[in-house]
Order: C-alpha cells, then sequence, then structure tokens
C-alpha cells in the first residue's frame, strides 16, 4: 500500500481551515493594496549558486536542492561534487527572489518600488509546532527609499493588517544592525566574527543567557570576551536607547531608530506597542539596518519580522540600492486562530446552503441556485437530511451563514444560533 499521509513537514487542509486561511489571506492582501502596495509573483524555483550566496544564515543549510534533469545530470562522472547533481533549489524565503526580481526587471519599475509577494516558501528542517517546510509568508517591501519612511510606513502598515485580521495586543520589537555590531565589537569580538555572534545571539529566547554562552563557547571564542558580552546584553530584554547611545556615541543609527519609534508610537495611538530591543538580532546574514519583529502573548514566538538589507540588490546590479521588508507568520497566525476555534474567521456573511429534496426538480434548484449567486450569495446545494435540525447544526460547524430549503420563502441564519 502507497503512503497516504503527507510529507513530513508538509499538511493537508480540510475545508474549514482552508475558508480560515483564505479569509486571512484576503485580509491581508486587500490590506496591503489599500495601503498603496502593488502584488507580484515569482517563481518557488532559484538558481541554485543565487540561493548558495545570499547571506540567508541558517537557512543555507536547508534549502531544497534539486537534481539535474536529463542528459545534464551524468552519475557515471568519476568525484561528484555538488555543483555537478545540482543547478536549482526550492526558494527559502520571499526576499532573495524580489532582489533576483527588481534585477531582472528595474527598467520598468517605478522607485521606491511598494511590493506585495504572498506565496510557498520550503526549508529543510526539523518540523515542530508552527514551523513546517512548506508554508506561506505574506511580505510587504519598498524598494529605493533609504530614508526612515520606509520603516515607518511599513511597520504601521503590518501593524494596521495585524489588527485587521483580529490581533489586539502585539507589540513590535526593534532593533539596529549597525548598534547590535558595535555592542558585539566593543566588548572584544573581531568585525568578521559579528555575524557569526549574531546568529548564536538570535536564538535568546530559546537558549537563554547560559545557552548562547555555551555555544559560543563551543565556537572557540575567548571565555572573557564571551563573559563581557553577557554581562553587556544584561537581561536581554528592552533596553534604553538612551543609555545605548550613551554607550556608542558615534553610531548613528541609535537617532534614527529613536524617530522610528516616536513616529510609530504617534501613529499607534495606543492601539500597539514598539519598543528597544537590544536582545533582537534576526538570523539572516542580509540585513544591514533595522530589524524587527512582532510578539504576541498568545503565539511563543514571533508573528511577524523583517529589516533592511541595503546591499542585497546591489550584489545582483552592480550599485547598492536600499530596501527594506517586513514579513507576517501566514502559519502562526491561522494556528492561533484555529486553537481559538475563532470561527468567525472561516464563516462567510455570504455563505449559502441551499437545501433540496430528492422529489424537488433539479434543473429548478440550480436555477434558484444560480439567481442567489447573482444577488452575490456563495451557494453549496445539498440534499436534504432525515433530521434537518442536525443538518443544519453540521452547517454551521463547517461555517454556513444560512440555509435555506428550497421552496421556503425565509433563509435561516446559522450564525445566530
Amino acid at each position: 500500500m502507497a503512503e497516504v499521509t503527507p510529507v513530513r513537514g508538509t499538511r493537508d487542509y480540510l475545508p474549514a481551515e482552508m475558508r480560515l486561511r483564505d479569509r486571512v489571506q484576503t485580509i491581508i492582501q486587500k490590506s496591503y493594496q489599500r495601503n498603496g502596495f502593488s502584488r507580484i509573483q515569482t517563481p518557488m524555483l532559484e538558481h541554485i549558486d543565487l540561493l548558495d550566496k545570499s547571506e540567508g544564515g541558517e537557512n543555507l543549510n536547508l534549502i531544497f536542492k534539486i537534481l539535474k534533469r536529463g542528459q545534464k545530470l551524468d552519475l557515471s562522472k568519476e568525484m561528484l561534487e555538488e555543483q555537478d547533481l545540482v543547478d536549482m533549489g526550492l526558494r527559502f524565503d520571499l526576499t532573495l527572489p524580489l532582489s533576483r526580481y527588481y534585477a531582472n526587471n528595474r527598467a520598468q519599475l517605478r522607485l521606491p518600488f511598494k511590493v506585495i509577494q504572498i506565496g510557498q516558501v520550503f526549508r529543510a528542517e526539523r518540523p515542530q509546532r508552527g514551523r513546517l517546510r512548506e508554508f506561506y509568508q505574506c511580505d510587504i517591501d519598498i524598494i529605493g527609499d533609504a530614508s526612515n519612511q520606509a520603516e515607518i510606513e511599513l511597520i504601521h502598515t503590518t501593524a494596521k493588517t495585524l489588527r485587521e485580521i483580529g490581533f489586539e495586543n502585539f507589540t513590535v520589537k526593534i532593533n539596529d544592525r549597525r548598534i547590535l555590531f558595535e555592542l558585539i565589537e566593543s566588548v572584544g569580538f573581531l568585525p568578521e566574527d559579528t555575524m557569526s555572534v549574531c546568529i548564536v545571539f538570535d536564538k535568546l529566547d530559546k537558549i537563554g543567557k547560559d545557552g548562547v554562552r555555551a555555544e559560543l563557547l563551543e565556537k572557540a571564542y575567548d571565555e572573557e570576551t564571551v563573559d563581557r558580552f553577557i554581562a553587556t546584553i544584561g537581561d536581554g530584554k528592552t533596553g534604553d536607547l538612551v543609555a545605548i547611545g550613551h554607550m556608542l556615541p558615534e553610531n548613528e543609527a541609535v537617532a534614527g531608530l529613536s524617530h522610528i519609534i516616536d513616529s510609530v508610537r504617534e501613529l499607534a495611538r495606543d492601539n500597539y506597542h514598539i519598543e528597544f530591543d537590544r536582545s533582537l538580532a534576526r538570523g539572516m546574514g542580509y540585513y544591514t539596518g533595522t530589524i524587527f519583529e512582532v510578539v504576541s502573548p498568545d503565539f511563543n514566538s514571533a508573528i511577524a519580522g523583517g529589516g533592511r538589507y541595503d546591499r542585497m540588490i546591489g550584489k545582483l546590479v552592480g550599485e547598492d540600492v536600499p530596501a527594506v521588508g517586513f514579513s507576517i507568520g501566514f502559519e502562526r497566525i491561522c494556528q492561533i486562530l484555529l486553537d481559538k476555534e475563532d470561527c468567525s474567521m472561516a464563516t462567510e456573511d455570504r455563505r449559502l446552503a441551499l437545501i433540496f429534496d430528492e422529489a424537488d426538480p433539479f434543473i429548478a434548484v440550480i436555477r434558484k441556485a444560480d439567481e442567489l449567486r447573482e444577488s452575490g450569495y456563495e451557494v453549496t446545494t445539498m440534499r436534504k437530511q432525515k433530521k434537518l435540525g442536525r443538518q443544519f447544526a453540521a452547517l454551521q460547524r463547517e461555517g454556513f451563514a444560512a440555509a435555506l430549503v428550497y421552496g421556503d420563502s425565509e433563509m435561516r441564519s446559522l450564525t445566530e444560533e
């Protein structure tokens, strides 16, 4: 017998789950578009050399690589190396594909380019709750704006979108790689060590200070330097940006970060929160400046994240192009809503069941359904069951808003039950 369960790290989605996912994705896309962003689409496949050189942090170890096809794949060759076998891979995020897209199409694009990407990405990692091998990301990016206005707009647009989905109690955490790098170097690490230290530091919320210290020592860094770093990060929680400014008086990122925080707080009007977090590192190697995440008490990890990557496009076009993006954790958000059994997200106000009896003329039933569809309803025809009350209850659980028995003049609401 063939295996019928999904590949580990992937999922089948039942109709009720898909209705919720579709509803969330629709809210996200409409919100992004309403805020002036335009949607594009990029392939799931990318050239392997582009993926391997993308500074994707630990994700570079998680690329699904694709064998060459046909005559290109010569398994008879001695001493085979990876480049002999592989020429493509599945994208592990949407930022690298966007950078390639811009490099390929920039003659037709107006700057600043405000862009939406919603699509599947793939990472060959150990599956766990909220972490799959195949999942959706929902990104907005601004290319061509080096000012802090880009961060302010992205943060506020993402926060408004999360509120439209139904999230209220969340906080935007923000830091700047330039601050983080200078802090790391100030305790004795070499400039070439900063990215490696950042990748370990990014695990602080998962492994704690002791775990960060142990992992840095495993990398053979000097113990006194590691201990100075651990002492500098303090409790790893929100830090005082003014105090950081005194510690790093020459760091221009401090003033920029302060401006972003003040501006976003004014826009937020207490509907959401933003705070400086000196422990925020993020694992991607391509971030060059501001980095941010959204944390929610409803989930034990970030539900959105992003940052500035001003040098990534430059590697493809020969000149640096400023860019910054924010990605909503679509899978995590959907999981939160499913855990809450938020039926309202899966119920469409115009979703209607048209129930007919075997004796009813089916052509007439279809015509009635079409009339209702022309009026804006999403109509599913179905045969009447012996116990109609039980059938109504089942339809309510499935997310139908109303039901109409063919021949009756009034609909039955299923949302007031």
